[in-house]
């Protein structure tokens, strides 16, 4: 067997490197980089896309790279000038992306293959900080892509799909198996596209309340509407809104919480 080429991959950073070049591009070309983006990859590993961004961007555009892993960061740092590549040595989940487009004057374009152990909190991390954010294009395990991009009334439909929808347009670009990785992960990967919608459907000082909602309508996924919110939302909400709480929080659509979170928010509701 081949001996894994230095650094080696740490399992306690979830680490999977994309080595397959025919992946890498297909990315590139989803990405689209134009002239102007901000573009900054999250957990470039040994800089496989990190490479295939540097080539795609005008001679005068800088990448941003975030690696929390310290024993790459000179790698990283050998493949391109300081002025063109900006390695930050820096965990993603308590990264300010409003600050990071704060200085570039522009919205983020956020991009990578992202390490199962994170990628949900990541995801939410993003998702509050939205208004920074023009896109974000991951490389996700294929299982929380689909609960991502599901549909009401599936068996994978749930609290991501609804809160995820909810601010972004969601799409499933493509799958990508096991293979394309190093070392092989066990599970299958999808490649995703999240679109932050503007303006956001629900304003600032709701948007706490509608997780809430959704947390509580998903709280026990077999009981109905009427069990999860027993004492929280009284008869006359249901009536007015034609929504049977004998159904299942999963089978609501993400129209459908809006309303519900809008009712709630009426006074004297």
């Amino acid at each position: 067997m081949q001996a894994e080429p230095a650094p080696r991959a740490k399992k306690r950073f979830g680490q999977n490197f994309l080595v397959q070049p025919a992946v890498v591009q297909r990315i590139v070309a989803e990405l689209g980089p134009s002239p102007g983006d901000a573009l900054v990859e999250i957990g470039p590993g040994r800089g496989a896309l990190t490479r295939a961004l540097l080539a795609a961007l005008a001679p005068d555009q800088k990448l941003q790279v975030i690696e929390l892993d310290r024993e790459l960061l000179p790698l990283l740092r050998d493949l391109a000038p300081a002025e063109r590549l900006e390695v930050v040595h820096a965990d993603a989940l308590k990264v300010d992306f409003g600050e990071l487009a704060a200085t570039a004057g522009r919205r983020l374009r956020v991009v990578g293959n992202l390490p199962y152990n994170i990628s949900t909190p990541l995801l939410f991390h993003l998702l509050a900080q939205a208004q920074a954010v023009e896109d974000m294009h991951f490389m996700l395990q294929r299982e929380v892509v689909e609960r991502i991009v599901a549909a009401p009334g599936s068996g994978t439909y749930g609290r991501l799909s609804v809160m995820l929808q909810a601010y972004c347009r969601v799409e499933m670009l493509f799958p990508v198996a096991p293979g394309n990785f190093y070392p092989v992960p066990k599970v299958d990967s999808a490649f995703l596209r999240l679109v932050p919608r503007r303006p956001a459907p629900i304003p600032p000082a709701r948007q706490a309340g509608f997780a809430e909602l959704v947390r509580q309508a998903f709280a026990q996924r077999r009981k109905t509407l009427a069990n999860n919110f027993r004492g929280h939302l009284p008869a006359e909400i249901w009536q007015r809104l034609d929504i049977d709480p004998g159904r299942r929080a999963e089978t609501l659509s993400v129209e459908d919480f809006f309303r519900l979170a809008e009712a709630l928010d009426t006074p004297g509701a």
